[in-house]
């Protein structure tokens, strides 16, 4: 088997404090916790989530505007201790706002990871965009994956950065105490199910009603609770034994493997099979999106599209019109690919959940019967238009329309062939 061996930070720490309403004073915090901690050269050391100002929602694009500052002076004090620094602050991005997780060494910034999950009953789904991709930050080495405080709740995430190559997991959040149990429970397993390191550094203290619980822990591959702190401003820091991800894999590899074993063609069926799955997906809360068309010959324009479609919500239903309807609408030179091959094709995409095939001129029987929580259709619709659009927002879901990128056609593919 074989195993990296780029060499991991040999020491890790937490600087835990509890972030108040002064963003002068958090920064004095974190120099002074620093001094304290007194690292040696190379460590990596966390801090909490949104560690300067807090969720100051108020103040958020001046503290956005100032972040590039914030960085030089992060990458001045990395530089002074001779260590590699991480916490989340908010990053501007046009006109999107981001919970940005930031890695920094002497030469500055360099990973960055941007807040999947915004958490809605704090309202920041309101105030930060959540993140349009998900990669592992890279520092030069490779090593480091990491997630902001909510997203530790998701375990696919730190999953797809440890498949990319992190060896570490970096965790910074707010997390109160009335669920420090699962705090603790689940900095413990992502270390457990991915055999990495794990620092993950809370924060402390309290504002309005809300107390925050602190337990900063820096976890093994094996599960191992290296170091803890208790639930006030505190500074931990453990060595990381280089050997250890190289032990616990070489006995048995949970991280790595995974084959494909899916069969993507079972993502196409019918719809009384489709509507009892719906059923499930509202029981536990996922928003379905539904979105539907000839899709004959598949190309960019397409899968631009359904990947638009997809992000509306948490599954992607594609209703797909069958054979003689296209003949119906198109005439009886389409479609040129048939109905099983068009819906097999669709079903190999990641981003589409469920392929129904459908005669009838128009989908409103399967949108009626499926009544997903987003309808979906291209902007050159007019929503008063759309078919089941009234139906959806009366049940009170939603209609979006979706800007076609590029200069893409079946139609003009189809021209374009027969030209040659």
């Amino acid at each position: 088997m074989k195993l990296s061996h780029a060499p991991l930070p040999p020491f890790a720490g937490c600087l835990q404090i509890d972030v108040t309403p002064q963003p002068g004073d958090n920064f004095q915090q974190i120099r002074e916790g620093l001094g304290r901690l007194d690292p040696p050269p190379g460590a990596l050391v966390v801090l909490p989530e949104l560690w300067l100002h807090g969720f100051d929602y108020g103040t958020l694009q001046g503290q956005a505007d100032q972040t590039g500052h914030v960085l030089d002076q992060l990458r001045a004090l990395a530089s002074e201790y001779a260590v590699i620094l991480a916490g989340s602050l908010p990053e501007p991005d046009q006109d999107l706002i981001f919970n940005t997780l930031f890695i920094i060494n002497e030469h500055g910034v360099v990973g960055r990871y941007r807040k999947q999950h915004p958490f809605v009953p704090m309202q920041e789904n309101d105030h930060f965009s959540p993140a349009d991709s998900l990669e592992m930050m890279a520092d030069g080495q490779g090593l480091f994956g990491g997630l902001v405080c909510y997203d530790l709740r998701f375990p696919e995430l730190a999953r797809t950065q440890v498949q990319q190559g992190a060896r570490i997991l970096v965790i910074c959040g707010q997390w109160p105490q009335a669920r420090i149990s699962h705090w603790r429970l689940l900095v413990q397993a992502r270390a457990v199910e991915n055999q990495v390191f794990v620092v993950a550094c809370n924060r402390a203290g309290r504002t309005g009603e809300t107390r925050f619980g602190g337990h900063s822990m820096i976890v093994g591959p094996d599960g191992t609770i290296l170091r803890e702190a208790g639930d006030q401003g505190e500074v931990i820091g453990a060595a990381l034994p280089g050997y250890l991800p190289g032990q616990v894999r070489g006995c048995f590899n949970t991280a790595g493997p995974r084959p494909w074993r899916l069969a993507d063609k079972k993502k196409v069926c019918d719809l009384v099979t489709l509507a009892k799955t719906v059923s499930l997906y509202n029981e536990c809360g996922q928003r379905v999106v539904f979105t539907n068309g000839c899709f004959d010959i598949l190309h960019e324009g397409h899968v631009t599209y359904l990947e638009a479609a997809r992000k509306q919500g948490d599954r992607l239903i594609v209703g797909l019109n069958s054979d003689a309807s296209i003949q119906a609408i198109k005439g009886p030179k389409r479609p040129v690919n048939k109905e099983s091959s068009r819906a097999r094709l669709l079903a190999a995409l990641g981003c589409v959940d469920h392929i129904v095939i459908f005669s009838d001129d128009t989908p409103l029987g399967l949108i009626t019967t499926l009544m997903p929580d987003v309808l979906v259709k291209g902007s050159d619709w007019p929503i008063d238009q759309i078919v089941g659009a009234k139906e959806v927002l009366a049940a009170g879901g939603k209609v979006t329309t979706i800007e076609f990128v590029g200069d893409f056609s079946t139609t003009g593919l189809i021209e374009k062939i027969r030209r040659k």
